[in-house]
């Protein structure tokens, strides 16, 4: 769409918005012959239409939705951020949704913090204000945005607006309510549009809005972006993911199908998913896969920390993927600490095949009245998770809300790839869970337990 459109009471285009507007062919000799002011120079430096690459540029004409879904880095924080301010500025999309993961990510990743936010690329002349209270953002003009979290999607029960913009549905805890909710309620105005920056996965709603022919789709690759990202993110971004089925995800941008000879399917998962325990909960468990920096030398490598509950029912049910990107000790061990003491949990179980007696001394490192039972088993981790898988499709473990990258490790990993510490973590959690008070059976013995459940 072009700038010109969004203009509304007819407001009168600056010099340099015009050069914006101008085929990239064009712009360097504009720059030359139109010879701008100083002022109309420091006006360019805002206008994202010069500075976007033709791939991150909004779609032409008429639409309601558009869906950039890009690898990581590519930029399409930045992508919606700039839609924002320029429905803020030239209107008429007032009031505008601000949709995130959490409250967090919508405050530092999409308002805030994060170097490519609404607040860090807005011009000094068009600087919002941030009124945390209240979950809101007003521009000088008066326009104003209200923020929502992915993981309370009630919130958005009611409200209406005029544009919405909406960062990583996939990773969102209940993308297809947040979805519905906010769609209801995009009723103001003539053209009424959204917005949504994602790195995709195949989850339902991801997947209606690829096959919706109204909606617009926008595939980006890390790589177009590479030039402009620091060493260290390349190096953690590729050393994790170049050369692995997630890869095409999580770096190109692409919607990844179930793979052949994994233990799970996302089928299972949404069939078997709740969004809230059914019963009272009887036993909690964070189960937590330490890591050294992988088994396959990885960069970027994580420690999987994952909360199990068992409920009334008999079934376990998966509260939290609380795992980090760390192999810092320190850093972890904390993690675990806070989810034991978030949850009230009642025990914390450790992998020690690697570090033993460590790892039991690290996560008592604040705290040595922790309840730590450390566990290890001989067979490989494809044998160990197979009637963990079991129990999934027998309905009898749930997934409390979705949990993207820990929902990515089970129905894409195969031995032979990266080490997935988020589904190790959960595999010993279930097993503990669902065993571990049960004489005689150890964690290897399950194996052959579960083929009669």
């Amino acid at each position: 769409m072009k700038q010109k459109s969004l203009e509304g009471k007819g407001r009168q285009m600056s010099m340099a918005e015009r050069i914006s507007l101008l085929p990239e062919p064009e712009r360097s000799k504009a720059l030359k012959d139109i010879a701008p002011s100083p002022d109309d120079m420091k006006q360019l430096e805002y206008m994202w239409d010069f500075w976007a690459r033709p791939n991150q540029m909004e779609p032409e004409g008429k639409w309601s939705t558009w869906m950039l879904t890009s690898g990581r880095g590519y930029g399409k924080t930045r992508v919606g951020a700039e839609a924002v301010n320029k429905r803020a500025r030239y209107g008429p999309f007032d009031p505008i949704a601000i949709v995130g993961q959490t409250k967090a990510d919508v405050r530092d990743t999409m308002v805030e913090m994060f170097e490519s936010s609404i607040m860090k690329i807005s011009p000094p002349w068009f600087m919002p204000k941030l009124e945390v209270t209240k979950r809101r953002v007003t521009w000088p003009n008066g326009v104003f945005g209200t923020m929502y979290s992915g993981d309370e999607p009630d919130q958005l029960r009611g409200p209406q607006h005029g544009f919405a913009w909406m960062d990583e549905l996939a990773k969102f805890k209940y993308p297809s309510e947040t979805f519905a909710n906010l769609s209801l309620g995009l009723r103001v105005g003539k053209n009424p549009q959204m917005v949504i920056t994602t790195t995709p996965r195949p989850i339902p709603i991801i997947k209606q809005l690829i096959e919706d022919d109204n909606v617009v789709v926008t595939v980006g690759s890390t790589y177009e972006n590479i030039s402009n990202l620091p060493a260290s993110f390349i190096q953690t971004i590729l050393g994790r993911y170049e050369n692995t089925r997630l890869g095409a995800q999580e770096i190109y941008g692409n919607l990844l199908m179930d793979v052949e000879g994994a233990l799970w399917t996302r089928e299972t998962l949404e069939r078997t998913r709740v969004a809230k325990v059914p019963c009272g909960i009887i036993r909690i468990i964070v189960a937590v896969d330490p890591s050294t920096g992988g088994s396959s030398g990885k960069v970027g490598a994580e420690t999987g920390i994952v909360v199990c509950g068992l409920g009334e029912d008999g079934h376990c049910y998966i509260l939290e993927d609380a795992s980090i990107s760390t192999i810092d000790p320190k850093a972890w061990s904390f993690q675990v600490e806070a989810a034991y003491n978030r949850f009230a949990a009642d025990l914390i179980v450790a992998e020690s095949n690697q570090g033993g007696q460590m790892v039991k001394s690290v996560i008592q490192s604040n705290d040595v009245n922790l309840p730590v039972k450390l566990i290890s088993a001989s067979k490989g981790k494809y044998t160990r998770a197979e009637p963990v898988s079991n129990l999934y499709s027998n309905n009898k473990v749930h997934n409390v809300g979705m949990f993207s990258d820990l929902e990515d490790q089970m129905c894409s990993w195969c031995p032979g790839e990266v080490s997935p510490d988020r589904m190790d973590a959960m595999v010993w959690g279930v097993t503990e869970m669902m065993v571990g008070g049960m004489a005689g059976i150890g964690i290897d013995e399950l194996v052959g337990f579960f083929q009669y459940v």
